[in-house]
Order: C-alpha cells, then structure tokens, then sequence
C-alpha cells in the first residue's frame, strides 16, 4: 500500500488553486470534487516563485491555506516540490541556472524544464526549497506522497555540463588511456591526451538531427551521464525531504517510454513508481498496455502510480481528439488492471490562459457538474469507492517476460547503419502485441531482472549485449527457460564496440546460429518466411521486411528459409536445442499474422496459456491478492461482445453480482471477476 492513511485507490489529479485568486471558485471546486469522489489534489507542482519570491524569502502560508483546506473536507494531498520551473529572479540573478541547447545557445527564462542539472546554483535552490517543505509539512496529517520536480527530462550542454562530464568520465574510465580504447578514438584522429579536449557531443561537434552520431561512444556515454545527471538533482531534493521525514513514500512522476531518461535506473531511488499517461486516439491499447507493464516492471512488479492522465482532451498532440464516452473509464481500469493503484488527472481545474487552457480537466471552462467529462469522472470515483481496497497491492502474475533496456535504445538509435527504418520500441511492441493479442501476461524487464522466474524470456533487438548478459542467458535455457532474440542481435558491448568473431557475438553459442551478412532495405520491400514444415500453429509462407541477417545454423534447428533474393533458402528462424532449454532467432521482422502463430505455439509448447478465449479487440489481465484473483475483461471495441466465460461461475466487482456462462459486454464495457468458491 501507498500509504495506509488512505487504504483505496487514489482518485484525483493535479490542482491549481493559486490560478484562481477566488475563495468563491475554490469552495466550489471542492464541492465538485466530493460528487466526483476525488480524495487526492496535486499541489505546488509550478508554484516555487510564490513560495520564494526572491533568494532570502520563503512565503508558505497560502500553501497551507490549500492543503488545510483540503484537508478539512476529506482531501490528501499529494505535494510536490515545485523544482520543475526556477523562478525569474533566479534566471536573472544566475544564468548558470539556464540550459544551453543542442544547437549551442543559451537559453533565456522562459518553459519549465530549462534548469541546468549541473548549476550548482540550481541544485542548491532546489535542495533548499525541498528541505524547507518538508520542514514545515513532515508531520501533517494530509500529506500522503512527496512529488519531486515534475517529468525530468532535456539534455544540457552548457560549460558547466562539460565540465561535469569530464569528471563523470574520469570516474568511470580512470584514465584516458582506457577512455580512448572504449570509443576506439584512433577513428578518425580523436585521440585525447587532456581531458579538457573531450568536447560535448551536439550540433556543433559529433551529432546530427536525428540522434545520428559520428562517434557512438562519446553520445552514449553523454546519454548515460545526463540521465545520472538529473537522478543526482532528484537524489538531492529526495534526501533533503528524507531528513526531515522518514515515512512518507517518494516520487516523481516518469513519462513510459521517454527515450532519454535510463528508468530502470531511476526506479531504484523511488519509493514507488509514478507516470503520465497520454495516448492518443489512434495509440494501439496493446502499446498503453506495454507501457503500463513497462512502469510495473521497473520495480520487479511493484503496484504503480498513474500521476496524470486526462480526463478528456490533451492539447499538445498535432489532432486533439476527445476520448469518447466510456473510453477514459475504461483505460483507467486497464491501468488498474495492469497495476496501478491510483487513477489521479491532469489537470481537476481547466486553466484559463497560456499553453494548458484546452488541455482537459474535471471541471471544464464552465464551471459545472453538468458535462458529460465530469459524469464520467464522478461514476468512476463511485466505482473506486466501491471497490475498497480489495485490489491495492495486488500483483501480476506472468511467465513470459519482454526485456526492455534504455541504454540498448540509445545505442540503436546513434548507430550509423544498418536502416533508419529500424524502431527499437517499435520492435519490442510487436512482439508484445502478438502476446497481447492472445491475453498472455507479460513482464516488462530490465536486463538485471533474474530469468529464473519465467518460462519465456524474449529480447528483441538487444544489440547490445552487457557484460555477463549473455552468461546469464545461457544459465536460464540450460536449466530449461525458452529463449528468444532477433535481427540485430549480439553485436556490441556497452561501449558500442563491435564483439569479433561472427555476429550474434556472446549469443552466437546458446542460439547456434552464425550471422554473416545484414540485408537492409526499404520498409515496403517484402521477403518470404516459408515454413520447411509444418510447425505449430504455422505452415506456408508469411512476409518479412526492414533487416534480413544471413545465417548460417551451427547446430540450430531450421524451422523456416527465406523464400527470395539471393538468400533464398538460408534459414531465417531457428531453434537451437541447449541443455534443457530452447533458444530461439528470428532473423527478420516478421508480419503480425507469423509472429502471433510462432509465440502461440512456443507458449503451448511451454504451458503457457491465455487467461480467457475472448473475441478480437477484448483485453483480459489479472491482479493476484492473498490467493485471490481478480479478473479483468476490457472491451476495447465500440460494439458489444459475448465473453464464454466458461464453466467458471464469476462474481462482478461493479456489477455486484455472480455471473456464469455467456456474458454480455457493452461497447467500452468493464468486467472485474473473482472466482466464486
């Protein structure tokens, strides 16, 4: 649990009662909020300059005017430390506290998020406004979780970023006799003897748009170094909150599959996971999936936060749709559903003026309870009243687990070849659509998460291959795990240096394959995959495009050849047999239609089977609580479905009643069921 003080799902979402100068606007949004059921209220998330309106002076008293009276009516609060966006006066008085951009130029006030991570005058400020609100909150009854600065994220490359990175580099490297063996700077004359030659990789040096870099090494140490840059500045305000307060959980809230933030790592200094969640009306259900699975994974399962979702619209986007009736309902209960122990909006007030006024809100621009938004909103928070606590804390149980790896991300995308077509995150969601589709959980892992606690283990893409990674993947097939990597595999190590010998590299001896060459061509260019028989679920031919390797099999099993080109007949997926386990290799990017019969079969094959036959377009997930297990059915079309329900006798945590046998569910419709004993 969160925090025992409120032992429910969190309900609420992010309040700005300092845009709204009225003692009469503020008793009516609390009004509205108890019919909609809201409990919790973001404060304090931009509101640094009221509370320090210059260097020497804290002004605290209208923060606890908001968070008493909130209070007083049955409200938390979720307080942040409003280090997102620096005062004017301080950009004035420091300009070390502004970014310079990629393009080298210096920012002037202006956004959020254009704090240098590296000012040390930035850092001392945020640090000792954390520690003067946990000063004066650290014992009040209504704070229920510190929120840390507001989505991190943006690189810097100013003079006191370089600085920093030399000394980032010293302490890792040692010395620059290692550093030029690691980026093989005898490429093109870079050579450093001073560590002061080391220039910052951007527009003006090694990068291009695009994240296309001449030197892999020095970005994707730039990369690893601006993520640790910006945990240090949460670090600090976590730890000036920690002096003062050893009990209330810690956050901040992340964005999924943000490309520049290592999450994996930044989980490990968070109490518990937060994250904004914001897809668009044409974003796959089985990507806002993933990406729920991604934000439980990043603590081995832990329940998460969702920090901010809209209630309606965005206004950020390039077409801001509305979510249409019932759709915010329903992608609330598949966040629950996937682990989420709080359901909490951006923004409860829609603002008046600047870049957020058409951004959605609980309550709309007029006023009242009347909106279809705010109906909604209020039938959900009745519905997680209802629901009590008999989902906190529960986990999701999965075999199968999906490796996700920033670091391998970021060396994808700075790699000069093989194709510009090629989407890391892109080829990770379709294998876990081909799962999702056919209502097989997943973990969404990090490359440090123990294999042992899966049946299967699938890492596409992971060109990188981290020392040890590969030990440990040969460990888990011995002892009997499935295995399965792909195209563009075992290439590099952590430096982004290539691994001699023939590719997959380290994997070459658990897959059993040697890959001599890598085809490149366009996206709309199709080769065959034709079955050598019939395997599974699978027989005849599919399609596969983007990258095409030449393998040969050392010792693999041939399951399928390609069907053209002049590597026609060359096996293109294989399964090499090792210890009591099975390595799998795909050596393109297969279609849907293939991907869905191969995982199909190899979970069959494993015992790995679907938690419920539902039709297409239905999404099935399971919570486990104290040997309890609550199943959810979410119907992701506009049309009602019949779910066979089997011979299983149900009881419906909304519907408050047993159900057995063939169900009915509405368009956007919601089942949450418990076996009946």
């Amino acid at each position: 649990m969160i925090n025992e003080k409120l032992s429910k799902i969190w309900h609420g979402g992010d309040y700005n009662p300092e845009q709204w100068n009225s003692t009469e606007i503020w008793d009516e949004d609390i009004r509205m909020f108890k019919l909609a059921g809201i409990d919790v209220a973001t404060l304090n998330v931009f509101s640094w300059v009221l509370s320090q309106p210059d260097e020497n002076t804290f002004n605290f008293e209208w923060l606890d005017e908001k968070i008493d009276r909130l209070y007083e009516n049955g409200i938390y609060t979720c307080l942040a430390t409003s280090t997102a966006a620096h005062p004017a006066w301080m950009a004035k008085k420091y300009p070390d506290v502004r970014r310079v951009d990629f393009y080298g130029r210096k920012r002037k006030f202006g956004g959020r998020h254009n704090s240098c991570p590296n000012s040390p005058t930035y850092r001392k400020h945020a640090e000792r406004i954390a520690g003067k609100l946990a000063e004066r909150y650290k014992d009040h009854p209504a704070v229920l979780i510190w929120h840390v600065s507001n989505e991190y994220g943006g690189y810097c490359y100013c003079n006191q970023c370089e600085q920093a990175f030399h000394k980032w580099l010293n302490d890792k490297y040692k010395s620059l006799d290692n550093l030029n063996k690691a980026w093989n700077t005898a490429f093109w004359g870079h050579t450093f003897y001073e560590w002061d030659e080391i220039v910052l990789p951007n527009i003006l040096s090694e990068e291009n748009e695009g994240d296309v870099s001449n030197f892999q090494g020095i970005s994707l140490d730039y990369r690893r170094f601006m993520s640790d840059s910006l945990l240090e500045c949460y670090k600090l305000e976590y730890q000036a909150i920690r002096k003062q307060n050893n009990n209330t959980p810690i956050t901040t809230n992340l964005m999924g599959t943000y490309p520049m933030l290592d999450y994996f790592k930044w989980a490990k200094e968070m109490d518990v996971v937060s994250w904004d969640n914001y897809p668009a009306i044409d974003t796959p259900a089985s990507y806002t999936a993933m990406t729920h699975d991604l934000m439980r994974g990043l603590k081995s399962g832990q329940p998460f936060m969702v920090m901010e979702q809209t209630p309606s619209q965005q206004n950020w986007q390039p077409y801001n749709s509305l979510k249409r009736p019932g759709v915010m309902r329903l992608w609330s209960y598949q966040a629950i559903g996937r682990g989420a122990d709080t359901i909490l909006y951006f923004q409860l007030r829609r603002s008046i003026g600047a870049c957020e006024k058409y951004h959605g809100a609980v309550i709309e621009h007029v006023g009242n309870e009347h909106t279809r938004v705010f109906k909604e909103v209020a039938q959900l928070g009745g519905e997680l009243d209802q629901l009590g606590d008999k989902l906190l804390d529960a986990r999701v149980n999965a075999k199968v687990a999906i490796v996700f790896d920033w670091e391998n991300r970021w060396a994808v995308d700075l790699t000069s070849g093989p194709s510009v077509a090629l989407d890391y995150v892109a080829e990770v969601h379709k294998y876990y659509d081909a799962l999702y589709k056919q209502n097989i959980q997943v973990d969404m892992i990090g490359i440090e998460e123990d294999l042992g606690q899966y049946d299967l283990v699938i890492a596409p893409v992971l060109y990188m291959v981290k020392e040890g990674y590969a030990k440990n993947v040969e460990s888990f097939v011995e002892n009997g795990g499935t295995f399965m990597t792909t195209f563009f595999s075992g290439i590099v190590n952590e430096n982004d240096i290539v691994t001699l010998g023939g590719y997959p590299g380290e994997l070459r001896n658990v897959l059993g394959i040697w890959s001599e060459e890598i085809d490149a061509l366009h996206p709309d260019e199709k080769n065959e995959i034709v079955m050598k028989e019939t395997w599974g679920n699978l027989s005849g031919s599919y399609t596969c495009n983007l990258l095409f390797d030449l393998i040969h099999s050392e010792g693999a099993e041939v399951i399928a050849e390609y069907g053209s080109d002049f590597y026609q007949g060359m096996p293109v997926v294989t399964a090499n047999q090792f210890g009591k386990g099975k390595a799998w290799y795909v050596a393109s990017s297969p279609d849907s239609e293939f991907l869905t019969g191969l995982l199909s079969s190899i979970c069959e094959e494993a015992g790995i089977e679907s938690l419920l036959d539902v039709p297409e377009g239905v999404e099935t997930t399971e919570r486990i609580k104290d040997g309890h297990s609550y199943l959810f059915v979410l119907n992701h079309n506009s049309e009602e479905v019949t779910i066979n329900i089997n011979e299983h006798k149900y009881y419906d945590l909304l519907l408050n009643k047993d159900i057995a046998g063939k169900v009915t569910l509405d368009g956007k419709g919601v089942l949450i069921l418990t076996k009946v004993k």
